[in-house]
């Protein structure tokens, strides 16, 4: 067997942008983006290669190349000079998994108090909160979620409130700070409640108690920031205003409004640029957010959890909302009760972008299981979806609702080299990740696991 060295270093992206933009992303600026250093080209040859593009290649290759995918097909591989070359028959290669609903970083273990920081509950709407300012690189579970198969995922803030903050998209790499770990390009997410959860956190609070007032919460927020927004945009005038001001002996453009991070956020999705991540488990509640994005005029990406969605799959389908939803979590609280098995295979079947996600520190570590599980309930309605299908709900599909589709996903030329090797059929309960490649380094080796933090070698649970 061929041993691949872990290499990484850290290198500096500026960001740019007009007025607003820069306002928005000054915290982050300059990014840190983690990066290999000069990956080593491989060739993954003899294997069966689930492109998660639909295809099933029998037997199959991936070449990797610059930490970039150049070349997937049958048969022989093209020649790749200096090139790894690893037989990897009997073995099954995918994309990498992508978890969209994680909380590994801001819920870390060891569990305790004083790692408790996903839910900013101190006020109903907190949208200036990020994530990424709660997240510790060090969390043992984010190296489980490797092991799994998984490469990328969304963490986000808990669902205690209307509007939770921002979420991150991160790598599943080791690196000293959370900005580091970010996927590079992947635009902002904004996590927000429906629900039981807020009218039960702040219902002895002043509210919201109901779930209406958990709608005119969010409302208010929006209107405040459609209004904030209205005077930022008077500061970028178009030249035919710019020259009718100068004419009229106006003079420059007024200050800029005070900033305010809360209103930052949302007039984030108010543009456009970022993109809403909804917790929100009733069809009922899920069309009602339906309206409130209709009278602010923007899309919701995702609705997760969504045990209700397949009632409204046609609905969810002519919006263009996904659906990041459990396998077979259920009833666990009221708004969870009416989930059917086959949820998600219904979602797809109609059309629509089904996703499986874990919000589960456990969960993580198997999505390819819950993923196998959600297939075969709605094989046992006769849905008859190939289990290609069933692969795009944990590597296209969430690739999508995290807006990072053209970079990851699917293995297909010009693409990130995430790609995990199986030493099974990647749907099955007796499968594991033998190999994993993150941006084409060899990030985790079966037979050569890596200690994640101090708080495992420190207890003799890893090497």
């Amino acid at each position: 067997m061929t041993c691949i060295a872990f290499a990484l270093s850290v290198s500096v992206a500026a960001e740019s942008g007009d007025r607003l933009a820069e306002i928005e992303l000054r915290g982050r600026a300059p990014i840190e983006v983690l990066a290999p250093s000069d990956p080593p080209d491989v060739v993954l040859t003899g294997g069966v290669v689930w492109t998660g593009a639909g295809d099933r290649l029998d037997p199959g290759y991936v070449v990797l190349v610059d930490g970039r995918i150049s070349a997937v097909g049958t048969g022989d591989p093209p020649a790749t000079d200096g090139a790894v070359v690893l037989d990897v028959t009997g073995h099954h290669v995918t994309p990498g998994l992508i978890d969209t609903h994680s909380h590994l970083g801001v819920y870390p273990a060891p569990w305790g108090d004083a790692h408790s920081d996903g839910n900013e509950a101190t006020s109903p709407a907190t949208p200036g909160v990020w994530a990424e300012h709660s997240l510790w690189p060090q969390d043992p579970g984010i190296r489980r979620a490797i092991a799994g198969g998984v490469t990328t995922m969304q963490v986000l803030p808990g669902s205690a409130n209307l509007v939770g903050g921002r979420g991150v998209v991160v790598r599943t790499v080791p690196a000293r700070g959370s900005r580091a770990m970010r996927f590079p390009g992947a635009p902002e997410t904004v996590k927000m409640a429906c629900g039981e959860n807020p009218k039960r956190v702040y219902g002895d609070k002043g509210g919201p108690a109901t779930r209406m007032g958990n709608l005119r919460g969010q409302r208010a927020a929006f209107a405040s920031a459609q209004s904030a927004l209205a005077k930022w945009e008077k500061l970028s005038p178009s030249d035919d205003d710019g020259e009718k001001r100068t004419k009229r002996g106006r003079g420059s453009p007024p200050e800029p409004p005070q900033r305010d991070l809360n209103q930052e956020t949302l007039m984030g999705i108010l543009r456009g640029d970022f993109l809403p991540q909804v917790h929100c488990y009733r069809a009922d509640d899920m069309l009602s957010f339906l309206q409130l994005a209709d009278e602010f005029d923007f899309s919701v990406r995702s609705f997760h959890h969504a045990t209700e969605a397949y009632k409204i799959r046609d609905i969810l389908v002519e919006h263009g909302v996904g659906a990041s939803m459990w396998a077979d979590w259920w009833g666990f609280k009221l708004e969870a009760y009416d989930a059917v098995p086959a949820g998600a295979a219904l979602v797809a079947d109609a059309g629509g972008r089904a996703v499986i996600h874990s919000d589960s520190a456990v969960g993580i570590q198997r999505l390819n299981q819950e993923a196998a599980k959600a297939w075969r309930a709605g094989e046992q309605i006769h849905l008859g979806q190939p289990q290609e299908e069933a692969l795009r709900w944990i590597t296209a599909n969430p690739a999508w609702v995290l807006g990072i589709d053209e970079q990851t996903g699917t293995l297909e030329t010009g693409k990130r080299a995430d790609v995990v090797v199986w030493d099974g059929e990647p749907l099955s309960v007796y499968t594991s990740a033998r190999w994993v490649f993150v941006d084409g380094v060899l990030s985790y080796d079966i037979d050569q696991p890596r200690a994640w933090s101090d708080f495992e070698i420190g207890q003799g649970i890893a090497p």
